[in-house]
């Protein structure tokens, strides 16, 4: 009979809520960032202007959801560092992200007591995937929105 390790659950749980909560904040922080800047463009009258101009709105706005993934990949390296998971942030991070966006190579496992946190990674990287998309596409639709309108007048 095969024997398997005991895997932890309730600190790795605990562990995955609090880094999970942080990642959710700084994406919060993009997309308002996104907000804002969207707003200033339509302030300024480039919001449906111009082909280039929805292009460099629609550019910048996917540059704000991928520096903030970056940034939470990173935020989940320093977690498996701080549990001695890794001792060299490049491979944690390199870890992270593979966890984070559901790649899965498999060729790095973490100890039995941390080795739930890769799943929950993968869950909260997905989520927040979802959450660009869709901000990505209002973005995208809002442009378009304004672009018809103006036909129409």
């Amino acid at each position: 009979m095969t024997q398997f390790p005991r895997i932890a659950t309730l600190g790795p749980l605990a562990v995955a809520a609090v880094t999970a909560a942080f990642t959710i904040l700084i994406h919060a922080m993009a997309l308002s960032a996104t907000l804002k800047f969207l707003r200033y463009e339509r302030k300024l009258g480039r919001v449906g202007a111009t082909f280039w101009s929805d292009f460099g709105i629609v550019a910048l706005a996917m540059a704000f959801t991928l520096v903030a993934h970056l940034i939470e990949i990173a935020v989940w390296a320093v977690v498996f560092v701080i549990c001695g998971e890794f001792s060299e942030l490049g491979t944690a991070y390199y870890h992270s992200a593979v966890n984070y966006t559901t790649l899965g190579y498999g060729d790095m496992l973490m100890t039995p007591p941390w080795r739930l946190l890769g799943p929950l990674e993968a869950a909260n990287g997905m989520l927040l995937f979802g959450v660009s998309t869709a901000a990505i596409f209002a973005v995208i639709q809002k442009l378009i929105e304004i672009r018809f309108v103006d036909l129409k007048s």
